[in-house]
């Protein structure tokens, strides 16, 4: 099986005619007005719409991120979403500044309910919709286009007489000329501005005109030619609102979206992660998230945006991919060694620096800022590095490794990673970094030391230590400047193997009474590669002469001796 011929079966979306077009050098620099519109156009597309646990549940979520505008049905179409409605309002959820949003469509029984429905609020929108494009007035309704401008005016008259009549609270008004991409631009201003001849909207009291990408036609580029258009050439434009509402055919929802607020759209209408009906609606996460990332205050809370997942997951019962932005699992971890690298130093970097300002490579925003730990930022697996097991074993477990131990130890974990072909855990790592260093696995075992210098004021010291040897207890001396100089002379009398010391790093780790000294050595063979040894003690010397001897022990197991 084969794909048709393009060109054959589809045809380019025609370009809009707007050479002079100013949206391209303008820049985001304040919030839309938001509605969500989960509770509709989101619960419409599940398999299984919500019951009324999870729509209160969502609902309350939402009102907690700071929605001032939600859409909460179609309370005409639906006995669920009318008692829905009543619910909300006869409980007194609704603050003064919080607007329900109901959808109907221009029919006169649909919209004496939708009002019986509102009965009560304190603030309501009140959403007409009617299909405008030319395809659906040809296939669907054959209608011209005076029969279609007909039906959006029959039902703004209608709801402008029941609202002058509504007693309770505010009434807003919203007209979507549905498929607003697939419709002639010059049809889509005639038809709004015919609505708004009916409402008669004032700069005081706008009307809200949302323009919906209902299908996704073209490239984001387009959406945002047909706004800027739309705007010039409306009348009165400082009494319209201008809505964006995009679903995600293309994929590009998010980017339509942006560049449909510059082109002049001042209100969004979206859903929490994008679900929708066909590839869903818009994402609002990752809009207001991409605002914040430019300085931008979204006016919606995101601090905690792993419970929002979580609730969203619940009540839509669809799981959130793991690599959705900012809310993915795995959006802020990294695999690849350079990547780790790179985040690494530029977090060390940051905390050197003091600056408030974020600037950490592959990381667009501090994780924390969304109630996002670090603890996933780097993980490991078979295409990690160095840098980013440096990373896990200084976070987790405090340990510095000098550079050259990066890199020994890294093989050690590349072994693990290729043989399981697995991620590995913070624990794997943590456990094979003590099966290689820690554990004393071998013939010699450390047991206690004793040294005096050889002279009041001295730095050369004589050296007694006992340790294990094969299972047997034995003595060794040596002398030396310092104890660990003294030690490694000792074991090199006893071992006969040729090595010396060539670097020494300690620090402490831990705190208060739980402090204790690591002490990382490395010694250099005769002939052959350094070899590292790591020990951890509350006695720093104690940690060191461990150190000593894990190094030797690991040169015993891991290669032949090298003797003199």
């Amino acid at each position: 099986m084969s794909m048709p011929v393009a060109q054959e079966k589809y045809r380019p979306f025609p370009q809009i005619g707007l050479t002079d077009r100013q949206w391209p050098s303008r820049t985001i620099t304040k919030a839309p007005r938001w509605c969500a519109v989960d509770l509709r156009d989101g619960n419409q597309a599940l398999i299984e719409p919500m019951g009324s646990e999870r729509k209160f549940r969502l609902f309350k979520t939402l009102l907690d991120i700071g929605f001032k505008e939600i859409e909460i049905g179609f309370p005409a179409a639906s006995q669920t979403d009318f008692d829905f409605c009543r619910e909300i309002i006869e409980r007194k959820m609704l603050a003064d500044d919080v607007a329900i949003q109901v959808l109907t469509q221009s029919r006169d029984h649909l919209i004496e309910k939708t009002f019986e429905a509102i009965a009560g609020a304190p603030k309501s929108v009140v959403h007409l919709y009617n299909s405008t494009s030319t395809l659906q007035r040809q296939v669907v309704f054959k209608l011209d286009r005076q029969g279609i401008v007909d039906i959006a005016v029959q039902g703004a008259e209608k709801i402008r007489k029941l609202a002058e009549a509504y007693q309770d609270g505010e009434i807003l008004y919203e007209y979507s000329p549905e498929s607003f991409t697939q419709t002639e631009l010059d049809f889509a201003v005639e038809i709004c501005e015919a609505v708004m001849d009916v409402y008669e909207p004032t700069p005081e009291k706008p009307l809200i005109l949302n323009l919906p990408a209902t299908v996704e036609m073209a490239s984001a580029n387009v959406y945002a030619d047909q706004i800027e258009w739309f705007c010039r050439n409306i009348k009165n434009r400082d009494s319209v609102v201008i809505s964006l509402h995009n679903h995600n055919d293309r994929g590009s929802g998010v980017a339509a979206t942006e560049l449909g607020l510059l082109a002049g759209g001042q209100r969004v209408e979206g859903t929490l992660f994008g679900n929708g009906e066909r590839t869903g609606n818009v994402d609002i996460v990752t809009l207001a998230l991409n605002m914040f990332t430019q300085g931008v205050d979204p006016n919606l809370d995101f601090s905690d945006i792993n419970k929002i997942r979580r609730t969203v997951e619940h009540c839509n019962q669809l799981p959130v991919h793991p690599r959705h932005p900012y809310a993915g699992e795995l959006v802020f971890t990294a695999f690849s060694g350079s990547h780790q690298d790179a985040i690494k130093k530029g977090l060390v970097a940051l905390n050197e620096s003091n600056s408030k300002e974020w600037k950490v490579p592959y990381l667009p925003i501090d994780p924390k800022d969304i109630g996002r730990s670090y603890e996933a930022v780097i993980r490991i697996n078979s295409q990690s590095g160095k840098g980013g097991i440096a990373y896990i074993m200084e976070t987790d477990y405090g340990v510095r490794m000098p550079r050259r131990l990066q890199i020994e130890f890294s093989q050690v974990i590349q072994q693990i990673a290729d043989e399981s072909g697995k991620e590995l855990r913070s624990e794997d790592i943590w456990q094979a970094f003590d099966r290689e260093y820690l554990t004393q696995d071998g013939p010699y075992r450390f047991i206690e030391h004793e040294t005096i210098p050889i002279a009041r004021g001295s730095e050369i010291r004589d050296l007694s230590a006992t340790i294990m040897n094969e299972g047997e207890e034995v003595e060794i001396k040596g002398r030396g400047n310092g104890p660990i100089d003294a030690f490694v002379k000792a074991l090199q009398t006893l071992t006969g193997l040729d090595f010396r010391l060539v670097d020494y790093f300690e620090h402490a780790i831990g705190s208060g009474a739980d402090t204790e000294a690591i002490a990382i050595v490395e010694l250099q063979p005769k002939e052959g590669t350094p070899v590292f040894g790591v020990a951890k003690d509350a006695n720093i010397v104690h940690a060191s002469l461990k150190a000593v001897l894990s190094a030797v022990n690991r040169m015993a197991k891991n290669g032949p001796a090298d003797k003199s």
